[in-house]
């Protein structure tokens, strides 16, 4: 089946990421918080729609290419534009877009080779890291006055460590998978 829930929470998560964008950028009253609603909707879609195609048996080859690459997108749009509000530093954004890209063209050399390189728990950890991170920066403004220390920052740091050791396992998975 070409279209099917899990299917339509993936493009949806696809769908919210300019929405997400607009108002995270746009500095309307409140937009920090809409928008780290619209991401935090978006990132649940990812959860949620993978879920549903396993235990639904609803697994697609449109599904298998798109999943990834929302999260991909989500992840992009949410470093760009805190970049652009100058919320994190630009490295970060390099460091976390560069593992992807690095991974993903390995990932497709042995899928060339008929090898899949299947995710890992370190990848799962990147994934979640980076969202909570994400949120936590967006949502600032609702703890700073609370804790002296940039929360948010510290979590983004976190995420980096984990981005790049899962990388540095998917690179050592790539040399040893025959």
């Amino acid at each position: 089946m070409f279209m099917n829930i899990p299917n339509v929470l993936t493009l949806l998560r696809i769908v919210l990421i300019p929405l997400f964008v607009v108002v995270l950028l746009i500095r309307i009253p409140y937009g920090d918080y809409l928008a780290a609603f619209i991401f935090a909707v978006a990132a649940l879609t990812d959860s949620l729609d993978g879920y549903l195609a396993r235990k639904w048996k609803q697994i697609t080859k449109l599904g298998i290419i798109l999943d990834p690459l929302a999260d991909k997108l989500l992840i992009t749009a949410a470093l760009i534009s805190l970049v652009e509000l100058g919320r994190i530093p630009g490295w970060i954004a390099i460091i976390i877009l560069g593992r992807e890209f690095a991974v993903s063209g390995l990932r497709a050399i042995k899928a060339e080779e008929g090898v899949i390189i299947p995710a890992s728990k370190w990848g799962k950890a990147k994934t979640v890291s980076q969202i909570v991170a994400v949120l936590l920066i967006m949502l600032e403004h609702l703890y700073a006055p609370f804790i002296s220390w940039p929360v948010g920052m510290w979590c983004m740091y976190g995420a980096v460590a984990i981005t790049i050791w899962s990388g540095i396992e998917y690179f050592y998975r790539f040399c040893t998978l025959k």
